[in-house]
């Protein structure tokens, strides 16, 4: 049996740089369960251990590591090119890895109720801050009246986001998608539940991963990918469908915010103040623009709301990582002292 190559798996100088070795041991993870990782190698797919000090939770699919092949035991993770997250659900302040060293961040939305120009925005700028490619796709093109009129709402949210309306059900359409995942290449999708996603993913990989119809009164789905995986596509790439969020918030995005809203930063930076808030100050390029009709006041709106959004998360998550470095030098110091005091004197 043949098995793709690292090259094939996406391999490439990024993480060659990080290894001395002629032949590095290294595999790709496909799969991440409790306790184990599942991952695929040049010798074909492996399940994995984490080691001492490195959890499953701090890996995402799509990582590189370097592995013992005596034990399957990961002994390194190597830093990634790209690092897909988002602030986890509910407040404890974490930061939720999604997908690791992908190419292009698919965003799937619907020609239909689903589409939201506020959630796409925040995808946009999630893909911005990972590094990655922005892509949208609408699908459901053949069940809408005016598909146009959702393309051109899309293309007004980004100047290099590529916009893609399609059949998913179409495999001729769903060709069009292939230039993102050909050989090498990782295409992830992300996206409410019931827009396609899946169907994407059978389509281009031919598995058969489970799909449902949405609700026709609101245009929701149901979940129906509960994990994410690393697949092969027919084109020789990977694409990595992810279940659908239902909160999406955005921590330590800034920059990704900044190039998503690129426009209104620009004029920002035109203000007459530094400290301008683009409310009644004179020399306000920002009101000036919303005077003339050149900025919608609701892309201001939420601009201004993922900034505000973006900084009280970045500040919980930062808050979050110190608490726990704190915990961790109480808990070893603990552990030192049991130690100690067993000690023969």
């Amino acid at each position: 049996m043949t098995f793709p190559s690292l090259t094939e798996l996406g391999w490439g100088a990024h993480f060659a740089a990080q290894t001395d070795e002629v032949s590095p041991r290294a595999a790709r993870i496909s799969g991440i369960a409790r306790t184990r990782v599942t991952a695929l190698s040049r010798d074909g797919p492996l399940t994995l251990s984490c080691p001492h000090g490195l959890s499953t939770g701090d890996l995402a699919v799509g990582d590189w590591v370097i592995f013992d092949p005596d034990t399957l035991l990961i002994e390194r993770l190597l830093d990634r090119f790209t690092r897909v997250s988002r602030k986890a659900a509910g407040k404890d302040g974490r930061s939720q890895l999604i997908a690791a060293n992908v190419d292009t961040l698919a965003i799937v939305t619907s020609c239909n109720a689903d589409f939201n120009e506020a959630r796409i925005e925040r995808y946009l700028a999630m893909a911005a801050a990972a590094g990655c490619l922005p892509l949208i796709l609408l699908t459901k093109a053949d069940l809408a009246e005016d598909d146009a009129d959702y393309r051109g709402r899309a293309t007004r949210l980004s100047p290099v986001a590529v916009v893609i309306t399609l059949n998913a059900r179409d495999p001729e359409e769903l060709g069009r998608i292939a230039a993102w995942c050909g050989p090498g290449q990782t295409l992830a999708l992300v996206g409410s539940s019931g827009t396609g996603k899946s169907t994407i993913t059978n389509g281009l990989t031919g598995e058969n991963v489970a799909t449902q119809a949405i609700r026709e009164d609101d245009a929701k789905g149901r979940h129906t990918t509960t994990a994410r995986h690393l697949l092969p596509t027919a084109n020789g790439g990977w694409i990595v469908d992810t279940p659908g969020m239902r909160e999406l918030g955005l921590a330590d995005a800034a920059e990704g915010i900044a190039e998503v809203f690129s426009d209104i930063e620009d004029l920002e930076a035109a203000c007459r103040f530094n400290d301008c808030r683009h409310e009644t100050e004179p020399g306000c390029a920002v009101q000036a623009a919303l005077a003339d009709g050149t900025l919608d006041p609701d892309r201001l709106s939420r601009w201004q709301k993922l900034r505000r959004e973006d900084r009280h998360n970045s500040e919980t998550v930062a808050e979050n990582r110190a608490r726990s470095r704190s915990l961790g030098k109480v808990y070893r110091a603990a552990q030192k002292g049991r130690r100690d005091r067993g000690r023969p004197g």
